[in-house]
């Protein structure tokens, strides 16, 4: 009798052992379907495949985010409509999808003080958009390295520092994050990444996590390295670039992200490779796929 109460009890603890709920929300960026978002009519110049139809995509597949790159909204640069934006937001809430960020091209490292102005202008006319679509992140670039500055890092750095805080009133006003990418240009090191942010110095400026674009030995170091700074990622197939044969181990993305206690939205970002087959409505769900048993892996889901 005292052994089965003694298996019953230890049947009893394994079923009963905490669950660990993840604070993380898978989210697929846009950019996944960049050909395709590109593509234009020849007939009307209209796009062949827009971000409602990525919406009702999402949806078909029970994915619960997205992050709409701002270049694949049809006026891009230029702000869509109040009207438009407003439809975006209600199709995506419709559909139970949440906007888990947005992004603009910029060059902050422009030796051209007309550039970095222009980039200036440009991110603050869209954390107004990100805010009325309900995004609460805006990724902006860095830039890549001037030529003719290749050894000059830190005069460089002090053109985007300055850029970056130009921006901040604005996304304190309206209330949306900025994400620094480091996107393998002028940020791409940990260390590199952490000089700007601390330099900036403000909440309302935080890291997108490239995890494909740390140009170091070992990219899961300094990707541990940033999770501190981390407001929002960009996961890649693989943390060694476009077109690397080694695949993301994502139960040791994910374990990194636990352990540096990131909450929040989770996007994943496939790219083609030059010359090689690609088809992001079959990778981007294996991805997510990948990612989600990781995640109830490392967080004790069953």
């Amino acid at each position: 009798m005292f052994f089965l109460e003694f298996c019953f009890a230890g049947i009893n603890a394994q079923s009963t052992k905490p669950v660990e709920k993840a604070p993380i929300i898978l989210s697929v960026n846009a950019y996944s379907f960049s050909d395709l978002l590109s593509a234009r009519n020849t007939r009307d110049n209209q796009q062949v495949y827009t971000l409602f139809n990525l919406l009702d995509w999402c949806a078909s597949q029970n994915i619960k985010a997205l992050d709409p790159t701002g270049y694949f909204f049809p006026t891009y640069p230029i702000v869509p409509s109040d009207e438009y934006l407003e439809k975006f937001k209600k199709r995506s809430a419709e559909l139970g999808l949440a906007i888990s960020g947005t992004g603009i091209r910029n060059n902050f490292a422009s030796p051209d003080p007309a550039v970095r102005a222009e980039g200036v202008k440009l991110a603050k006319e869209w954390i107004v958009a990100a805010s009325k679509m309900g995004a609460p992140v805006i990724r902006l670039f860095s830039g890549e390295i001037p030529k003719g500055y290749e050894d000059k890092w830190d005069e460089v750095a002090s053109w985007m520092i300055a850029c970056y805080k130009e921006c901040v009133p604005f996304a304190e006003k309206y209330k949306v994050k900025i994400g620094i990418q480091n996107h393998g240009d002028m940020l791409q090191t940990a260390e590199q990444c952490k000089k700007i942010l601390d330099a900036v110095n403000s909440e309302w400026v935080g890291l997108i996590v490239d995890t494909g674009n740390f140009k170091v030995k070992d990219p899961y170091k300094d990707i541990e390295a940033v999770v501190p700074y981390a407001i929002n990622w960009q996961v890649k197939e693989s943390v060694f670039g476009i077109g690397s044969p080694v695949k993301t181990d994502y139960k040791r993305l994910v374990q990194i992200i636990h352990k540096g206690g990131y909450t929040g939205y989770l996007p994943v970002e496939t790219i083609p490779v030059k010359g090689g087959p690609y088809d992001p409505f079959t990778l981007v769900p294996q991805m997510l796929k990948e990612l989600d048993t990781a995640i109830k892996e490392v967080y004790n889901q069953n």
